[in-house]
C-alpha cells in the first residue's frame, strides 16, 4: 500500500483560498474611488463644456431671442417659435450654399489631400539626403497658428499683394487673380490655403503608420522580384489602411467645422463664396443679434458631424477598433 502511495507522486494543491467577501467589497470600493480619482475631473469638464452648451443651444434654437437676452426671456410665450429656426435655416439658399462648401471642402480634402501625402510620406520614408530637414520644412505650416497663417496668406493674396507681383516677375502676368474677391476661384483658393496649412500632419500621420509596417515583407517581395511601386502598392499601403481611415475621419470632421482659417482670411465672402456652416453660425448668432437663430445652425452642424462620425465608425472603423475595447476577465 506505500509503495502505491509513493508512486502517486505530490498531492495536487487546490489552489489558494478565496478571498473573503469583505475583502472583495473593500478591493471592489478601492477600484471605484480610484476610477472616480482619474475619470471625475475629465468627465466634470466633459459635461460642463461639451454637454451642456449642446443641450443649452438646442433649448435656445427653440425661441427667437435677443442679442442681449435673459433667462427670463426663455419664459416668454410670445419669444417660442419651436421649429421655425431649423424650417428658415433650411429653406436659407445661403446656409444651404455653406453646407455644400462644407462638403467640397470635405470631398477635395479626401480626393488631393489625402494621396499627396500618401506619396510624400512614401518617398520621404525612404533613406535619402536631408529628409529630416524635408519633414520639418513640410510640417511647419501645421504648427502656424490659424491667425497667422490666415493674415499671411490674405496679404499675399491681395491684388498688389506677393503672388501676383511673383508671377508678374516670372512673365507670367496673365495668370494673375483677385485671388480672395473672385467669387469663381475664391473657395479654390481657400481650399489650396487649407491644403498647404494642413497636409503636413496628413503627412507625419502617414509616417507614423509607416514605421509599423515590417520590413521583412518589402524586403521578401523584392527578393521575389517585386517592384519598388509593387511594393507599396500590395504591401505597404493595404498595410497603412487604418492610418488612412484614422486621417480620412479626422479630416471629415475637420472640414465639417472648417471655421478659423475662412474667419480670418475672407469671412465668407466675396458673396458668400467661402461661407460655411460654422463661419454662418457666428454670423447670424454672434455678429447678426440673432443668437436663437444660431443656436439652430450650431445644433445642424452637430447633428450632421455626429450621424457622419457614427456612420463612419460602424462601416469604416469598425474593424480598426474590434480590438481597442478590453473585456474583463471573469
Amino acid at each position: 500500500m506505500a509503495t502505491l502511495l509513493e508512486s502517486a507522486g505530490p498531492a495536487v494543491s487546490a489552489g489558494p483560498a478565496p478571498a473573503p467577501p469583505a475583502r472583495r467589497r473593500s478591493a471592489a470600493r478601492r477600484t471605484r474611488a480610484e476610477i472616480a480619482l482619474f475619470v471625475g475631473p475629465a468627465l466634470i469638464l466633459f459635461l460642463g463644456f461639451v454637454i451642456l452648451p449642446v443641450i443649452l443651444a438646442a433649448v435656445y434654437s427653440f425661441y427667437n431671442l435677443p442679442q442681449a437676452f435673459q433667462w427670463d426671456d426663455l419664459a416668454d410665450p410670445a419669444r417660442f417659435v419651436g421649429l421655425e429656426n431649423y424650417r428658415r435655416a433650411l429653406a436659407d439658399p445661403v446656409f444651404m450654399g455653406a453646407v455644400g462648401h462644407n462638403f467640397f471642402i470635405l470631398g477635395m480634402s479626401l480626393l488631393i489631400q489625402g494621396p499627396i501625402a500618401i506619396g510624400v510620406a512614401l518617398l520621404l520614408n525612404r533613406r535619402m539626403r536631408g529628409r529630416t530637414a524635408f519633414r520639418l520644412l513640410i510640417f511647419v505650416p501645421y504648427v502656424l497658428a490659424e491667425v497667422i497663417a490666415g493674415l499671411s496668406w490674405k496679404l499675399l493674396l491681395q491684388p498688389n499683394g506677393g503672388v501676383n507681383a511673383l508671377l508678374e516677375a516670372l512673365g507670367l502676368g496673365a495668370l494673375q487673380q483677385n485671388w480672395l474677391a473672385d467669387p469663381a476661384i475664391a473657395l479654390w483658393t481657400m481650399f489650396f490655403i487649407l491644403t498647404w496649412k494642413y497636409v503636413g500632419f496628413a503627412i507625419l500621420l502617414m509616417l507614423a503608420g509607416l514605421q509599423g509596417v515590417p520590413e521583412e515583407l518589402a524586403e521578401a517581395a523584392s527578393i521575389d522580384g517585386a517592384s519598388w511601386w509593387q511594393v507599396q502598392r500590395y504591401i505597404t499601403i493595404p498595410l497603412l489602411g487604418p492610418t488612412i481611415r484614422i486621417w480620412a475621419f479626422l479630416s471629415i470632421i475637420g472640414s465639417l467645422q472648417l471655421f478659423d482659417m475662412v474667419w480670418v482670411t475672407t469671412r465668407g465672402g466675396p458673396l458668400n463664396a467661402t461661407q460655411t456652416m460654422a463661419t454662418y453660425m457666428v454670423e447670424k448668432g454672434q455678429f447678426g443679434g440673432q443668437p436663437g437663430y444660431g443656436s439652430a445652425i450650431a445644433v445642424i452642424l452637430f447633428l450632421i458631424s455626429l450621424v457622419i462620425a457614427l456612420v463612419y465608425q460602424r462601416f469604416a472603423l469598425r474593424r480598426d477598433l474590434a480590438g481597442a475595447v478590453t473585456r474583463g476577465v471573469r
